[in-house]
């Protein structure tokens, strides 16, 4: 049951990032990788028993892994396409930003991907094009930042971050609770 339990949350996780890949990609054939993906990942989560266990999810992992960077590349390099080579060096995958003030900064098209972004401050930033796979956003600053846009964005990491009715979010996104009286 815990094997089942475990596989079945991974498939989910993947399902809800190549949905968004799926809608982001600009490549036809990056966004139709994507779709596959996503039906072979639903129909193991609709199958029996023994087919979920006997899956081979690191492969589907792997895969998914490679469809989601690319949609990244192709998103943020949109932003880029004008001339925004500005970012800082520092703003890479796995980077440790803990505490860093990134507020009010044009951070457009930065890979953050698994990014250590605790306490971090990007009040009034523009997340656009972002990614934040897997980025931690613990008690971050994020009023007034734009990530309507933002690539890769959570639930959970929106809940465990702070910001307010300003902070703008994409649209499949609720506001957290405790953002209300900020």
């Amino acid at each position: 049951m815990f094997s089942a339990f475990k596989a079945a949350r991974q498939l989910h996780e993947m399902l809800w990032y190549l949905a968004e890949a799926q809608t982001r990609a600009f490549d036809p054939d990056t966004s139709r990788r994507a779709v596959q993906l996503r039906n072979t990942v639903e129909q193991a989560v609709r199958g029996e028993l023994p087919e979920l266990l006997s899956l081979d999810i690191r492969d589907l992992h792997s895969q998914v892994r490679s469809t989601l960077m690319d949609v990244s590349a192709e998103v943020r390099a949109s932003y880029f396409a004008a001339g925004d080579d500005h970012l800082d060096p520092a703003l890479t995958p796995g980077a440790d930003l803990m505490g860093s003030n990134l507020s009010s900064r044009r951070l457009c098209g930065a890979d953050l991907r698994g990014a250590c972004l605790i306490a971090a401050d990007l009040r009034g930033s523009d997340l656009s094009g972002v990614d934040l796979l897997g980025a931690d956003l613990r008690d971050v600053r994020l009023e007034r930042a734009d990530l309507s846009k933002a690539l890769y964005l959570t639930q959970p990491q929106l809940n465990a971050a702070k910001g307010n009715r300003a902070t703008l979010l994409p649209s499949d996104l609720e506001m957290p609770p405790h953002w209300h009286n900020r």
